[in-house]
């Protein structure tokens, strides 16, 4: 009796299986079953995965929780001094000098005394390779002249990203005497995914190892991806007794850049291995791709009334999408121009766009602009026209 059980669940099973693929739905069926074998390895409490150039949420349990981050805090810390690096603010051969009060952070630190010297440059080494607090405390407060000021500028920041579930006390991420030092996953990949942007930031979070004062100060990242895991570009892990063990974790393999984080983990092994999970997944079911765009389809378009007659249109830099492997050459592209367009013409005058499309569905889209700026025809011009046109 127990052989003819079987049996028949065995013939239930692959008579279902039948049905799925004459349904053509067992790819979603997989897909799904696999999404579910990746949730059930995590112990974390809030975890996301998204794609950093379209920002594509393609997986999360709980993202929206507020938690504490411990050190995923200084992905904001470096954000802000990348963008003063961006703008001139700061030089990485800027020097600095330690104040009696970034020495006395504690948590992990290089040991930075009062009144020591050392260059931007290597307390952002410190920063992103080792998470070193009195590093990115003395950082913060050449940026903004103290570390409340600066506190106040990674809030304003936040803000400005769309970070509504986010505030900071500080900017180490220390949390023992705090309860209000919180965010959530999903604004954890904002950041990330902002800071991701500034590409010099990689330099510093795919070390391994290194060192500071001529070798006396050695630096392990507290990544361990950048040493196991194949692609890896950062970012960022954070630990505290209140946090648990954090990870914003992010891989580029091909054109298909992710972001993985993982919060509130029981042990450090637990949250590089969820994030690895999902990685792994994102990179067996997605690509990223930038559809070309044939330049013959971007047409002159007509100025009604302007000194010219026409002009023709720039393309800017073609947008990314993301699709299911598989899918890659199935993306078309439609474009879309005015006949024509009435001066006078701004430069960046949105003239039309392109729009990409997956069978039916609309994936992406991104404009067609006008190149230059063309004023209105006056008088005068119709004048010496008009002369030029008699001699």
């Amino acid at each position: 009796m127990k052989k003819i059980g079987k049996m028949r669940l065995r013939l239930c099973a692959l008579g279902l299986a039948l049905c799925l693929l004459a349904a053509g739905s067992l790819p979603a069926f997989a897909e799904e079953e696999e999404k579910r074998q990746v949730a059930m390895s995590f112990t974390a409490k809030s975890v996301l995965l998204i794609e950093q150039q379209t920002g594509q949420l393609l997986f999360e349990q709980n993202a929206r929780e507020a938690l504490a981050p411990a050190s995923l805090t200084k992905l904001m810390d470096l954000l802000l001094i990348f963008e003063a690096l961006e703008d001139g603010t700061l030089t990485m051969d800027q020097t600095l000098t330690c104040s009696a009060y970034a020495k006395t952070m504690g948590g992990s630190e290089i040991w930075l005394k009062e009144g020591e010297q050392m260059t931007v440059d290597d307390l952002l080494k410190a920063t992103a390779v080792y998470s070193a607090n009195d590093a990115c405390t003395a950082l913060g407060e050449l940026l903004a002249g103290s570390d409340e000021a600066f506190t106040a500028m990674i809030n304003e920041r936040a803000g400005q990203l769309g970070m509504k579930n986010t505030h900071f006390d500080n900017c180490t991420g220390l949390d023992d005497t705090t309860t209000t030092h919180l965010t959530t996953a999903m604004d954890v990949a904002i950041m990330s995914r902002e800071l991701l942007k500034h590409e010099r930031i990689m330099n510093y979070t795919t070390i391994w190892m290194d060192s500071l004062r001529g070798g006396a100060t050695e630096l392990v990242n507290t990544n361990k991806l950048v040493r196991f895991y194949k692609g890896t570009t950062g970012l960022k892990t954070g630990t505290t007794a209140k946090a648990g063990c954090c990870v914003s974790a992010s891989a580029k393999r091909g054109n298909t850049h992710l972001i993985a984080v993982v919060m509130g983990s029981q042990t450090s092994d637990d949250r590089f291995n969820g994030a690895k999970a999902m990685l792994n997944w994102g990179f067996a079911n997605y690509s990223t791709v930038t559809p070309d765009i044939d330049p013959s389809l971007i047409t002159d378009v007509a100025v009604i009334g302007g000194v010219v007659d026409s002009i023709h249109p720039s393309l800017p830099k073609a947008a990314s999408v993301l699709v299911k492997k598989g899918e890659e050459g199935k993306i078309k592209t439609d474009v879309e121009l005015c006949v024509d367009v009435q001066a006078p013409v701004e430069k960046g005058q949105v003239l039309g766009k392109v729009v990409l499309r997956l069978g039916d569905e609309k994936i992406g889209e991104y404009n067609i602009v006008s190149p230059d700026a063309v004023r209105a025809l006056t008088f005068k011009d119709i004048f010496f026209r008009l002369l030029k046109s008699l001699a």
